[in-house]
């Protein structure tokens, strides 16, 4: 590891180096690398009891937290949610729709770093590397696309790629931004931004919200390709006209919203700082 060098008075000068944390503290993530951020995955979920056991099986074992966002279901999502992770922690949600189920499991989660996948088979656990990877080297909100070489959907209807397309290049000229996928459900964020995501919308749009108020914030957005898959077993929720008009909604709103600040990286607490080994 080498000192931060800076210059003061026209000379330069090295900072003192910054301890290394013990090898205790970093969890192996493959034989090649390992995280000393704890990480939690946030999997809202109605009616997924079906989709449940495909989702886990893809889930790293090194994930610290897992939070199920049980949003009333009627069938047996809950108990096996809990044979497969006993550990895992239940939220029940207590108003509808994905983004006020999302900020119901944001708002229960207690590591460094957190994840949002869907219960619906569509999205791979296994793709969670790249996102802790991408934060873990010094981004702040990390964003799955599909249009990335890597990433692609099984999923895609002409109408929703089109309408994704579209309400994409609205918010890149609105906000400035260069994103590829605007709404897609798979992104990952330091925990203490939470607070400038602020989710308060209930549907679909969640997505939007977060990626537009991250960068409204200036956090330092990266995207990672990531594959859609079909649902498994059930229907969605998603109906693309309706959610595409609450999307649009969502961007016009926002461009009259005060941004809130970003939270800095902490110096006193080390999880963000320790990186990767």
């Amino acid at each position: 590891m080498s000192p931060e060098i800076t210059k003061h008075n026209g000379k330069l000068q090295a900072a003192p180096l910054r301890s290394m944390p013990p090898p205790s503290s970093f969890t192996p993530v493959t034989p090649h690398l390992a995280i000393s951020p704890t990480v939690s995955v946030v999997v809202p979920a109605m009616n997924e009891a079906e989709n449940l056991p495909h989702v886990f099986a893809t889930l790293p074992q090194w994930v610290d937290e897992i939070v199920l966002v049980d949003g009333n279901s009627t069938d047996d999502t809950v108990a096996v949610a809990r044979r497969l992770r006993p550990n895992v922690k239940v939220v029940t949600q207590t108003g509808k729709g994905k983004g006020d189920a999302l900020a119901a499991g944001f708002a229960a989660c207690t590591s460094d770093i957190i994840v949002m996948i869907d219960a619906d088979g569509s999205t791979d656990g296994r793709e969670i590397i790249s996102f802790v990877g991408a934060l873990v080297t010094g981004a702040d909100f990390v964003k799955g696309t599909r249009y990335a070489p890597g990433g692609g959907s099984d999923d895609l209807t002409l109408n929703r790629r089109l309408g994704n397309k579209v309400l994409t290049g609205i918010v890149n000229v609105m906000y400035r931004t260069q994103y590829t996928d605007l709404c897609y459900g798979y992104n990952a964020f330091w925990a203490r931004h939470l607070d400038v995501l602020d989710l308060d919308c209930d549907g679909f749009e969640v997505e939007t919200l977060m990626n537009v108020r991250a960068a409204k914030a200036g956090l330092k957005v990266h995207e990672v390709p990531s594959h859609e898959r079909n649902r498994i077993h059930g229907e969605s929720n998603l109906r693309a006209v309706r959610d595409g008009f609450r999307v649009l909604k969502t961007i016009l709103k926002e461009w009259r919203r005060q941004p809130s600040p970003a939270q800095p990286e902490p110096t006193a607490t080390p999880a963000a700082d320790r990186g990767v080994a």
